[in-house]
């Protein structure tokens, strides 16, 4: 049997942490930012956990 091949979309949008849980990044980082705070553009750089009920979706798309 072949391998499975893991969606490539959300493959550069998420990765696995060391433990299993699935990162991504925030939104409202792209442009227009000269009107937020530095302390919202500061925390937006931080990556953050996918929840519970969205992770087991798209753990089946990214095998392995």
């Amino acid at each position: 049997m072949p391998k499975m091949k893991s969606n490539r979309s959300l493959r550069r949008r998420f990765r696995r942490t060391g433990t299993g849980k699935i990162v991504r990044a925030h939104a409202n980082r792209r442009h227009l930012l000269s009107h937020r705070s530095h302390k919202r553009k500061r925390h937006l750089r931080r990556p953050d956990t996918v929840a519970a009920g969205q992770a087991l979706a798209i753990g089946r798309l990214l095998p392995g």
